[in-house]
């Protein structure tokens, strides 16, 4: 342990305080360490800090700072370089007011259309979601600001979350609900995870040692802090043997009584505590600030926030190149123009600097104005729908300002329906009746079913914008951005054609994931169900031309090259998305699942060639009967293209991945029992790390074999290695190769 002169001067009481939280926000205070209490606040679309004197929670009287995009339309942007940037800016928000740890990205998986908390949350793709995040942690630790991904694991739904079961079988759980994490730990590092409220297969995540120690430790090499979602343990001591490791906000003298009695009853070892105690401890050491705090240009940072709506809202539908906006008046109709919606409701919602409407963006004196409706009532009101009218009549050219009101979806439950309420339905059927050139623009944190898409010509989808919604929705509809921003969840037609739509919210107590891995495109493409939108849509103001893919097989990976050509007018940019389908299988598989993307900018008449470089372990599948990993030998379909239902290009290929895989190199995924086959190439690395006694007693006892056969070196942590001597051998037994 790190910390073992501090551990053992601790009294048993002062050990449980450490790991567990001081009123609502703090850790435990040590200055007589000279390390200070850090500060957990939340953070996903903006540090959201309460007042002195605020109310616990603080969802009303925290500090005025920016409000970003929420992070369903940020990560619409599929730009990894701005996922770090904006990292970076709210690492240096959070260190200007003193917060050390900030709880966030949310990183759930877009399940089903309906759950509450979809806004906060990236994509309906683990891979999406978890190469966004990993930009975005890497940016604000970069600033010395400890991150909290969350919520882990299978928290996809708001209704009873503190108590229901999210059951699902291994393989779905691996390679949707927790890949995602995966990656973040492996690329990141992230200071902190946040465990959910949640079981799975009805065992508490809390006191999950699956989970939190045999999963995230052992096999994915985690070095940070799990920290409990705010009043997720029912068992402080059976959540300490599991391995989560900070109690928030803590139960105070509860907390002390239950563990102080386990470990004096025998039923908790002081060692586990002290596991804890350590991280713990390692994590104040690393976040303290100790520089005096900065203040911040907020009016630069409120144009960072505008940047990143701009770059991410999605042109869904453009007909006869409807925008950008060329006429000569022009309308601009909802409530939702003059007083937006910015933010989702609940631990994410920020006390914005300087909000900018739409209707102040485009300035109301050079537009005609109507309300339309009210967004607090679902109530047709004669009087502002006659007005609309007027408005639709006297001008060549309308934006319709619709949305989901604040009520329909907040942290705590999910929504009902997915329809727009029918004050606004109604509202755009006279409008469109009266004008046939009208854009509909929308606001809201999750999925809208459209029905009545085909009444318009065009639909821009913001999401919540945070607070320069105004000004970037003006940019894009305008043309001073060209928009790019794609789809990361697929818009059914149906609610009834969404995969988990039987079993959704269906019990109290249990949620079963009877869909499987068929989550999202990975089911509508496969069983060939036409959407109203699909995943990775989104068009812009140019053309995009796709040619002269290459695919050669290298030893650990798969390269593609590809030629990519802007044919329009203007500077654009385009998410070129990679998707691999396996037809070497003999289990089900779905027809395509997305292996990497790239944002890519090209000016007017601009080729460029990009490269993929696509690990074959990205290929990889979990086998359920084994509890293994597996890759198949045989046939791949590569797909390159502008959505999952937009590919450009499409070729097969054959490849013997087994074989391949079997790198001469030693990495932190070879495994223990290899280094017994080869001992005698890397015998000098091996006895310097002493891990030729460990392959001596593999050697000696054939009933060792089995377990070690499946335990990858990152794992060798479970026998007291630190994951930085791992690295150590490695480095050493590959340079001891070289020389062979």
């Amino acid at each position: 342990m790190k910390n073992n002169e501090i551990i053992k001067n601790l009294s048993l009481e002062e050990k449980i305080k450490i790991v567990t939280g001081h009123a609502f926000w703090y850790t435990y205070d040590l200055e007589d360490k000279g390390l200070n209490a850090l500060l957990l606040t939340d953070g996903p679309s903006g540090v959201r800090k309460q007042e002195e004197g605020a109310d616990a929670l603080g969802l009303n009287q925290s500090i005025k700072t920016i409000s970003f995009p929420s992070l369903a339309l940020i990560a619409s942007s599929f730009d990894k370089n701005l996922l770090r940037q904006y990292g970076e800016y709210l690492g240096q928000i959070a260190k200007s007011e003193k917060v050390n740890v900030l709880l966030g990205p949310g990183i759930n998986i877009k399940r089903n259309p309906l759950a509450g908390r979809n806004f906060e949350y990236m994509s309906e793709d683990p891979l999406v979601a978890g190469k966004l995040a990993t930009a975005y942690i890497n940016g604000l630790q970069s600033q010395g600001i400890g991150s909290s991904v969350k919520h882990f694991a299978a928290n996809n739904r708001e209704n009873q979350r503190f108590t229901n079961s999210s059951n699902i079988d291994e393989r779905t759980l691996r390679e949707i609900y927790l890949s995602a994490f995966e990656t973040v730990v492996k690329y990141a590092q992230p200071a902190t995870i946040m465990s959910s409220y949640n079981a799975i297969n009805h065992v508490p995540v809390s006191e999950n040692k699956w989970l939190l120690t045999d999963v995230l430790r052992n096999e994915w090499g985690y070095q940070g802090v799990v920290v409990s979602d705010w009043s997720a343990i029912k068992h402080r001591s059976n959540s300490l043997k599991a391995g989560l490791n900070l109690e928030m906000p803590g139960k105070g003298q509860s907390t002390l009584t239950e563990v102080t009695n386990a470990v004096k009853n025998g039923e908790l070892d002081e060692h586990i505590l002290d596991i804890s105690v350590d991280r713990v401890l390692t994590l104040i050491k690393q976040h303290q600030i100790k520089d005096e705090a900065q203040s911040y240009d907020k009016a630069s940072y409120h144009d960072f926030s505008r940047v990143l709506a701009s770059k991410s809202i999605i042109l869904l539908k453009n007909e006869n190149n409807n925008l950008p906006i060329n006429s000569s008046s022009l309308g601009l109709i909802g409530e939702l123009a003059a007083k937006p919606r910015i933010q989702g409701g609940g631990s994410s919602k920020v006390n914005p600097y300087n909000i900018v409407t739409p209707l102040e963006a485009f300035n109301k004196h050079q537009v005609e104005y109507a309300q339309g409706y009210y967004i607090s009532n679902h109530e047709v009101d004669q009087k502002l729908q006659q007005e609309a009218v007027k408005v639709a009549q006297q001008n060549d050219q309308v934006i319709l300002f619709l949305g989901y009101p604040e009520s329909y979806e907040t942290e705590g439950f999910d929504k009902n329906a997915l329809a727009l309420p029918d004050n606004q339905l109604t509202l755009l059927d006279v409008v469109t009746r009266e004008n046939q050139n009208v854009t509909v623009v929308l606001q809201n944190g999750g999925t809208v079913l459209m029905p009545w898409a085909h009444k318009v010509k065009s639909i821009v989808e913001t999401y919540l914008s945070g607070e320069a919604v105004g000004e970037a929705i003006k940019d894009v509809l305008t043309g001073k951005q060209n928009p790019a921003g794609k789809l990361t969840e697929t818009v059914p037609k149906r609610l009834e054609d969404v995969p988990s739509y039987l079993t959704f919210n269906q019990s109290k107590a249990e949620e079963d994931y009877r869909e499987g891995i068929y989550v999202g495109y990975r089911y509508y493409d496969t069983k060939h169900i036409k959407t109203q939108f699909p995943f990775g849509h989104g068009l812009s103001y140019t053309t995009f031309e796709y040619s002269n893919i290459k695919i050669a097989p290298q030893e650990n990976s798969l390269k593609i090259n590809l030629d990519i050509k802007n044919t329009g007018k203007i500077f654009g940019e385009e998410v070129i998305q990679v998707y691999i389908g396996n037809r070497a299988s003999d289990i089900d598989m779905p027809l395509k699942e997305l292996r990497d993307f790239e944002r890519i900018a090209l000016d007017a008449n601009e080729s460029k060639i990009i490269t993929f470089d696509i690990p074959y372990k990205a290929l990889r599948w979990f086998n359920n009967n084994t509890r293994q990993w597996q890759i198949d030998d045989g046939e791949y379909v590569v797909y390159v293209g502008s959505s999952v239902e937009d590919i450009r290009l499409e070729q097969s290929i054959t490849l013997d991945i087994t074989n391949q895989t079997k790198s001469y190199w030693i990495h932190e995924d070879t495994y223990v029992y290899e280094l017994v086959l080869r001992k005698n190439e890397i015998k000098q690395s091996l006895k310097q790390y002493q891990l030729d006694e460990l392959i001596g007693k593999v050697t000696e006892d054939p009933e060792l074999a089995p377990v070690f056969e499946n335990l990858p070196l990152r794992s060798l942590i479970m026998l007291d290695m630190d994951i930085a001597t791992v690295h150590d051998f490695i480095n050493a037994a590959n340079e001891e190769l070289k020389h062979k």
